[in-house]
C-alpha cells in the first residue's frame, strides 16, 4: 500500500506478487495489485482481478475499501453498490456498511435506494441523521420525478408526515431538521405553515446562519403576500443596520404596495405581527431622512442611507410624483455622496445605478462640479493638474469613469480623444508613484486610467483608424508590465490579439490568469473560439483538453460534494449541487468543445496515423446518435468579464446575449451534423450483396445510407436557417460575445463543397448498388460532381491569396479572414479525402473483377466504365491542387520572415521611447504568432497530400 501512495505502482504490482505466492487466497493483496495496474494502464487486467475478488463477496474491511478505491478510478460507481449490497446481506447489523452502501447509492443518484438503505441504518442505529437522510432522499425523489404531479401528491406529503412524527415525539434535534422542514413546506406552497415552524420553537434552532430566520420569515411574508410584516419586519432590521441594501428594497417595495392596497391599520390591536407598519409616502420619506440624521452620528460612514434616498427618487419618479416630496435635487444628492465616498472605489459603480436621474443637458456641469472638489495641484513639469495623494487619484478616478459612461467621451472627435488618450496615460504613469511599495499580486492604483485610455483608442479603431489598435496592445502591454496580475489587462490582450488574427500570445495569457474550475465554462470560449480557427491546432486540442477535463470531473466531484452534504446534514445544498451538475452537463461551450474536439482529431489523425474507422471508432462515435441537449442548452458564458464604462445604448443588451446564443447554437448544428456525416462513412464502405439479392435490407447498410442521407437534409436546414440568421446583419459591441464562424463558413465557399462532397457519397453508394453495367448516367452524374467539387476547391484557395500581413503607410494591417480561410480550406479539403477514400473502396473491387473478366476472355478491348478515368482525374487534380496550395504556404512563409518590423516608420509622434519597445513586442509577437500558423497548417496539408498519392488506383 505504501508503494501505491508514493506512486510506485511497477513495486506494488512486484510486492503484491511475492505475497499472493505465501497466501495465494489474500484478497486484499489481489485488489492492491489491481489497483497497481489500474495505473500502469492495463485496465482490462485489473478488472479481471478485481472482480475474482468481488465474487467472492469479501466482508474484510481492507477489501471493500481498496475495491472502493480501484471502481471510483475506473469511474465505476455501481460496481461498489453491488459489493456493499452483498456485504450488507453477509453482517446485516453493520451500521458502517449499511451507511458505505447509503453512499454508494447517493454517488449514482438512486434515490429509492437511498430511502430505504436510510431506514434500514435507523432500525439498526435510531440516530436522527439517518432518518432524515431518508427523507431528504424521498425530496431528492420528488425533484428527479419528470411528473410534477406525483411529486406534490406523494413524494413530499409522504417527507412532510416522517417530519411530523418526529416533531410530535418531540426528538428533532438539529439545525439541518428543521431546515429540512422547512424545505418540505415551502415546497409544497404550504406557506403559512412554514412561517409558523420558523416563527415557533422549532425556529430558535435557526441559528447558523445570520439572520437565518428573519430572512426565513420575510421569504415567507413575500409569497403570502402580506405587506405589511414585510414593511415592519425590513423596517425593524434597518434601524438595526441602516446599510443592509436588500432590506432598504423590501421596505420600498411593500411600501408601494400598501399604498396601491389603500391599506390602513385595525383600530384596536398591533398594526401587523412583527410591530409597527409605514404606508405612506411621507413615513418613507421621514424614514429615511432619520437614518441619514443618524449615520452621521456613526463611527464609520455608512452608504446605505444615502444611496436609499436616491432609490426612494427614483422610484417615486417613476410613480410620476416626485415634486411633492421634497427629497433635493438628485445632482445635488449625487455630488454630496461623492464628496463623502469619492475616494472608495464603490462610489462609481454606485453612482451608475442613478445616472439615469440626471437630465442629459446637465452631464457637462455634473462633472465639472465633480473636478472642481478634488484638490489636484499643477507641477511645473507639467501642465496637467496631478492628484497629490492616493485618495485624490481615486477621486479623480471615479470622475474619469463618470465622464465615459455619460458619453462624454464618446462625443468628443478624433484629435480631442487623442489629447484625452494622452492625458490618462500621463496620469496612468504619475499614478505609478503611488504603487512603488505594492507586491506584483497587487493591481496599480492607476490601472483604470490606462484601461479607459485602451477604450478610447479602440473607438478610433471601429471607427476606421488601423494605427490605434497597436497602440491598444502597446498601452496594454505596458501596463501589464508594472501590474502583472491584473486581468482586465490580460482580458483585453487576449481580445484585441484574437480579432487581430494572432492565437500564439493569447495562450500564454490565458494560462497567465490562471482560470479556475467554473471559469472553464464561463470564460474558456475566449481560448476555444480562436484557436484552431486562426490556424494554431496544437494549442487548440490543449484548450479543447483543459475544459473536457473541467466538465468529466464535474460529474465525480458533484458526487463527492452531495456526500459530505449529507454527512453534514447540508441539505439545503443537495439540490442546489444537483443543478448545479445539470447546467454544466447542458452547457453550451461543453456541446461545443466536445464536437470541435472530435472534429480536430479527425482532422489532424483521420487515414495519417490512423484509419478514419479506427479514429471514429475510438471516439465511439456513430451518425445515428446525438448526445447534444438540444432543448436545454445553457449559455454560461460571461459576456461581461471584461469591464466597460460604455452608455447603456453601447453596452451590450439583452438582445445581444440571446441572439449571440442562437448563432452560436445554429454553428454548433452545423458543426455536430458534419461530424455525424463523417462518422457516417465508414459504415456504409461494407461489402453489399449484389442488387437483386434479398439480403440487403437485413445487413443493415441500407439503413446507414439513410441515415446518411437524413442527416445531409437536417445540414441543408441548417445551413438554410444560419443564412437566414446573417441576412440579420447582427454587429455585436466590440466587447460583446465575438461572433462564430458561420459567416466566414457561407462566404468563402466552404459550405457548398462540404455539403457536395456529402451528395456525393450518396451518388458513390448508388453505383456501389446497382452496379457497373447499367449505370451510365450514375457515372456522368458522379463525373460532373467531381470536376465542379475541384472548381470549388480551387475557388476557395483563390480566397486564401493575399498577404497576411502587409504594411500601409507605415502601419501593419493584418488580414485574418484570409487566415480562416486557409483553416476551412484544409478541414474541407480533408473531408474531401475521406470521401475519396470511400469512392476508392468502392471501384477498386470493380476493377478487379473486370481485371479477372480480362483474363477469361483474353482480349485486351474490355471497355473500362468512365468513372474510373473521372476519378483518376479527379485525385490527380486534387493532388495539385494541395501542392500548389503549399506552394503558395511556402511564398507566405518567406514573406512573413522577410517583413523587417524595425523598418516600419513608427512616425507617430505620439509614441514616447519607452512605448516604442512595446510597440516593437507586440508587432513581433502577431508576426511571430502568423508565421506559426502558416506553418502548422503547411505541415498539416503535407500529410494530407501524401495521403492523396496512395489514393490512385
Amino acid at each position: 500500500a505504501d508503494y501505491l501512495d508514493n506512486g510506485n505502482n511497477k513495486m506494488a504490482i512486484q510486492q503484491a506478487d511475492k505475497l499472493l505466492k505465501k497466501h495465494k487466497d489474500l484478497h486484499c493483496a489481489k485488489v492492491l495489485k489491481a489497483i497497481g495496474l489500474q495505473r500502469t494502464g492495463k485496465q482490462d487486467e485489473a478488472y479481471a482481478l478485481a472482480q475474482e475478488v468481488a465474487a467472492l463477496e469479501p466482508t474484510d474491511d481492507n477489501s471493500l475499501q481498496a475495491l472502493t478505491i480501484l471502481y471510483r478510478e475506473m469511474h465505476r460507481p455501481e460496481l461498489v453498490t453491488k459489493l456493499y449490497e452483498a456485504a450488507v446481506k453477509k453482517v446485516p447489523n453493520s451500521e458502517e456498511y449499511h451507511s458505505h452502501l447509503f453512499m454508494a447509492y447517493a454517488r449514482v443518484g438512486e434515490y429509492k435506494k437511498m430511502q430505504q438503505a436510510g431506514m434500514a441504518l435507523y432500525k439498526i442505529v435510531p440516530k436522527n441523521p439517518y432518518y432524515f437522510w431518508s427523507v431528504m432522499s424521498l425530496i431528492m425523489q420528488s425533484i428527479s420525478a419528470q411528473d410534477e404531479n406525483l411529486s406534490k401528491t406523494m413524494f413530499l406529503p409522504l417527507a412532510e408526515r416522517m417530519v411530523e412524527k418526529m416533531v410530535k415525539e418531540d426528538k428533532i434535534e438539529a439545525e439541518a431538521e428543521v431546515e429540512l422542514y422547512y424545505m418540505i413546506l415551502e415546497r409544497l406552497e404550504k406557506y403559512k405553515e412554514a412561517l409558523d415552524v420558523v416563527r415557533g420553537k422549532l425556529g430558535e434552532k435557526l441559528t447558523s446562519e445570520l439572520q437565518s430566520r428573519e430572512n426565513k420569515c420575510m421569504a415567507m411574508y413575500k409569497k403570502l403576500r402580506r405587506w405589511p410584516e414585510c414593511n415592519a419586519l425590513s423596517r425593524r432590521l434597518l434601524l438595526k443596520n441602516s446599510d443592509d441594501w436588500q432590506f432598504y428594497i423590501t421596505y420600498f417595495d411593500s411600501v408601494f404596495q400598501l399604498i396601491d392596497e389603500s391599506w390602513t391599520p385595525p383600530a384596536e390591536e398591533e398594526h401587523s405581527l412583527e410591530g409597527e407598519v409605514h404606508y405612506s409616502i411621507e413615513q418613507a420619506v421621514k424614514f429615511i431622512e432619520e437614518r441619514i440624521t443618524e449615520e452621521s452620528k456613526s463611527s464609520r460612514p455608512l452608504r446605505g442611507p444615502y444611496l436609499a434616498k436616491l432609490e426612494l427618487i427614483r422610484r417615486l419618479r417613476y410613480r410620476g410624483c416626485n415634486d411633492e416630496y421634497k427629497l433635493g435635487d438628485p445632482e445635488e444628492l449625487m455630488f454630496q455622496y461623492f464628496k463623502k465616498f469619492g475616494d472608495k472605489p464603490c462610489c462609481f459603480t454606485d453612482l451608475k445605478v442613478f445616472v439615469d436621474l440626471l437630465p442629459s443637458s446637465q452631464y457637462t456641469k455634473f462633472v465639472s462640479q465633480l473636478l472642481e472638489v478634488i484638490p489636484l495641484s499643477a507641477t511645473a513639469e507639467s501642465e496637467v493638474a496631478l492628484p497629490a495623494d492616493i485618495k485624490a487619484l481615486q477621486q479623480h478616478l471615479c470622475v474619469v469613469q463618470l465622464s465615459r459612461l455619460l458619453g462624454i467621451y464618446h462625443a468628443m472627435d478624433r484629435n480631442q480623444k487623442l489629447t484625452t488618450v494622452r492625458e490618462l496615460m500621463l496620469r496612468y504613469r504619475h499614478g505609478l508613484e503611488f504603487g512603488k511599495s505594492c507586491l506584483k499580486t497587487e493591481l496599480q492604483f492607476s490601472d483604470y486610467y490606462c484601461l479607459l485610455a485602451v477604450h478610447l483608442l479602440l473607438d478610433l479603431w471601429l471607427e476606421g483608424e488601423d494605427t490605434a489598435v497597436w497602440q491598444c496592445l502597446t498601452l496594454l502591454e505596458e501596463g501589464l508590465s508594472h501590474s502583472p496580475s491584473n486581468a482586465q489587462f490580460k482580458l483585453l490582450l487576449i481580445r484585441i490579439y484574437c480579432r487581430l488574427g494572432a492565437f500564439e500570445p493569447v495562450a500564454e495569457l490565458y494560462a497567465s490568469l490562471d482560470a479556475k474550475h467554473i471559469q472553464h465554462d464561463t470564460i474558456g470560449y475566449l481560448l476555444t473560439r480562436y484557436a484552431e480557427p486562426l490556424g494554431h491546432y496544437a494549442a487548440a486540442s490543449q484548450s479543447c483538453n483543459f475544459a473536457l477535463r473541467f466538465f468529466h470531473s464535474n460529474q465525480k466531484d458533484t458526487s463527492e460534494y452531495i456526500i459530505q452534504a449529507y454527512k453534514y446534514g447540508a441539505f439545503e445544498k443537495i439540490p442546489e449541487f444537483i443543478a448545479f451538475r445539470n447546467r454544466l452537463n447542458s452547457s453550451l461551450h461543453f456541446a461545443q468543445v466536445r464536437t470541435e474536439r472530435m472534429l480536430l482529431d479527425l482532422l489532424l489523425e483521420a487515414n495519417i496515423s490512423t484509419s478514419l474507422e479506427e479514429s471514429i471508432k475510438s471516439m465511439s462515435l456513430s451518425p445515428e446518435e446525438d448526445d447534444i441537449p438540444w432543448k436545454d442548452l445553457r449559455d454560461n458564458r460571461d459576456l461581461t468579464v471584461l469591464f466597460n464604462w460604455d452608455p447603456k445604448d453601447r453596452d451590450i443588451s439583452e438582445e445581444h446575449r440571446k441572439l449571440s446564443l442562437e448563432e452560436e447554437t445554429m454553428w454548433l448544428r452545423i458543426r455536430s451534423l458534419t461530424l455525424r456525416l463523417v462518422s457516417g462513412l465508414p459504415t456504409l464502405s461494407h461489402t453489399i450483396q449484389p442488387k437483386n439479392s434479398e439480403k440487403m435490407a437485413e445487413n443493415g447498410v441500407s439503413s446507414k445510407i439513410d441515415t446518411v442521407r437524413s442527416l445531409l437534409q437536417q445540414l441543408e436546414a441548417a445551413v438554410d436557417s444560419g443564412k437566414k440568421f446573417l441576412e440579420q446583419k447582427i454587429q455585436y459591441p466590440v466587447l460583446g460575445p465575438p461572433p462564430t464562424r458561420m459567416a466566414g463558413f457561407f462566404s468563402n465557399g466552404s459550405c457548398q463543397c462540404q455539403t457536395s462532397l456529402f451528395y456525393l457519397v450518396s451518388d458513390i453508394y448508388e453505383l456501389d448498388t446497382s452496379g457497373l453495367e447499367d449505370s451510365a448516367e450514375i457515372q456522368e452524374r458522379i463525373g460532373n460532381s467531381f470536376k465542379s467539387l475541384v472548381e470549388r476547391l480551387t475557388d476557395l484557395f483563390n480566397k486564401c491569396k493575399g498577404d497576411l500581413i502587409e504594411v500601409r503607410d507605415g502601419t501593419l494591417k493584418t488580414h485574418p479572414n484570409l487566415l480562416e480561410n486557409l483553416v476551412f480550406f484544409v478541414e474541407t479539403i480533408s473531408i474531401a479525402l475521406w470521401v475519396s477514400s470511400y469512392c476508392d473502396s468502392v471501384l477498386r473491387p470493380f476493377r478487379s473483377n473486370l481485371q479477372k473478366k480480362k483474363k477469361k476472355k483474353k482480349e485486351s478491348s474490355v471497355a473500362m466504365p468512365p468513372v474510373f478515368t473521372h476519378f483518376l482525374d479527379y485525385v490527380t487534380e486534387l493532388q495539385t491542387l494541395t501542392s500548389n496550395v503549399i506552394d503558395h504556404i511556402k511564398g507566405l512563409e518567406i514573406i512573413l520572415t522577410a517583413l523587417k518590423l524595425e523598418e516600419l516608420s513608427l512616425k507617430d509622434t505620439l509614441l514616447l521611447q519607452e512605448e516604442k519597445k512595446f510597440t516593437k513586442a507586440v508587432q513581433g509577437k502577431v508576426q511571430s504568432s502568423y508565421h506559426h500558423s502558416i506553418q502548422e497548417i503547411g505541415e498539416l496539408l503535407k500529410k494530407r497530400l501524401d495521403t492523396i498519392k496512395k489514393l490512385k488506383i
